[in-house]
């Protein structure tokens, strides 16, 4: 027989009703755990960035820039003169001496006036022994004419003697002997003034021969100008070293030609020394500001690397870079040459104990920027701000945000820039 349940539908209801009680109770917990969690950690493979770790020690403050060996030493031989190139007997890149012709040139004009110069030199100069031989005849005729006077006085002055010792013996008349000594007296005036005439005449003649020389010097100047021009018309070296180019080279100057015609001030030659190189470097301009004269440089040949020391600096900027001027001090790695590109560091100074990293992509000196700092399991990072001190070429000051000992990743992570958390493979 059959027993009626009771009260199983009340306990199905109220069994419904707590189970939904329970369901409703917990979707906004649900929603609120969820809403906790962080989104998923992207990853990056441990191969593809860099990671450093921060360290305390010394450190050494420096900067880089690329630049190129240039001579100390460049010697520019312009044209004298207008004329045509003849001859090119030296190609560049030819080890030449101070004597050695580089090209000849011609000047029909040039050579017609030193030859006219060097006739009225000569001429001047023929002038000059005629002039010379004129008045030395005329001084000796000056010399001869007081020197006859001189005797014709002194016999005016003994015949007045004469005259006057008759008159004291009574045997002469008073206006003989008057007469006798006023002659001589004319010819003692007369003697004087001839002496003063040989003197003036020798002055004379002094000028005369001083201003014809100067016209001969004056002639000889000019021809000696002209003959420079000639010479000059056969272009040499002017010192020991290679001949790097011949023209100016500037961009689009085509090179010299046989049959070419030159004007004065035209830059026919570049001479080198190649065993005398100093550096040019370019520094960009925000690192520049710490260089100064006599730094420690050494400059990197891909050959050799050479010690050096900062010797100028260029006021100016250019295209965002300062060029600094390095000396070599070391010898000179075979192959080095002008225009040949180095890569010199120049030291700033030695900081003795600095907590210090690897320079990361973006790190500039006194910023603040973030980092993945890798966290205890080492397989993920979290970003962190990280204020940056002094900089140097290849490490960068830690001022705040890191400790001796972690490690971060210094590779460019712009790409993660919206994720706080990165997952290393």
């Amino acid at each position: 027989m059959d027993v009626p349940r009771t009260g199983v539908a009340r306990k199905k209801l109220i069994r419904r009703i707590i189970y939904g009680g329970i369901v409703v109770a917990l979707i906004p917990l649900i929603t609120w755990g969820l809403s906790r969690l962080q989104p998923a950690a992207p990853t990056v493979e441990r191969a593809t960035v860099w990671i450093d770790t921060v360290k305390r020690g010394p450190m050494v403050r420096n900067v880089r820039g690329l630049g190129t060996l240039v001579p100390e030493e460049v010697l520019w031989i312009p044209a004298t003169t207008e004329g045509r190139v003849e001859r090119i007997l030296v190609r560049a890149g030819t080890p030449v001496k101070a004597n050695t012709v580089l090209l000849e040139l011609s000047n029909p004009q040039l050579e017609n006036d030193a030859l006219d110069a060097q006739y009225q030199w000569k001429a001047a100069e023929a002038n000059q022994v005629d002039l010379r031989v004129k008045l030395e005849s005329a001084r000796l005729q000056q010399q001869a004419s007081t020197a006859q006077l001189k005797a014709e006085w002194t016999r005016s002055q003994m015949q007045a003697e004469r005259d006057a010792q008759l008159l004291k013996y009574g045997l002469a008349a008073e206006i003989q002997s008057r007469l006798s000594r006023t002659q001589a007296d004319e010819l003692a005036n007369r003697h004087g003034i001839e002496v003063k005439r040989l003197e003036i005449s020798e002055e004379s003649v002094r000028a005369q021969l001083a201003a014809q020389q100067v016209q001969v010097d004056k002639l000889r100047a000019l021809y000696g100008l002209k003959k420079s021009q000639v010479d000059q018309l056969k272009v040499r070296a002017g010192t020991d070293g290679v001949l790097q180019q011949l023209g100016s080279g500037a961009p689009g100057a085509p090179p010299f030609e046989v049959g070419q015609r030159v004007t004065s001030g035209t830059v026919l030659a570049k001479i080198a020394q190649p065993w005398k190189l100093k550096a040019e470097l370019k520094i960009a301009e925000t690192q520049a500001k710490d260089i100064s004269l006599g730094q420690v440089t050494s400059i990197d040949t891909r050959n050799g690397v050479i010690a050096g020391k900062v010797v100028r600096i260029d006021p100016a900027v250019q295209n965002g870079t300062v060029t600094v001027d390095v000396k070599l001090e070391g010898e000179l790695p075979q192959g080095a040459r002008p225009d040949l590109s180095v890569d010199g560091t120049v030291e700033l100074e030695k900081l003795s104990d600095v907590i210090q990293v690897g320079r990361p992509v973006f790190g500039q000196s006194q910023s603040q920027i973030t980092l993945f700092r890798l966290m205890p399991d080492g397989k993920h990072a979290e970003r962190v701000p990280v204020k940056l001190g002094r900089t140097s070429v290849n490490t960068i000051e830690i001022l705040e945000g890191l400790k001796v000992g972690d490690q971060v990743v210094l590779s460019d992570m712009s790409a993660w820039d919206a994720h706080n958390r990165i997952r290393l493979n």
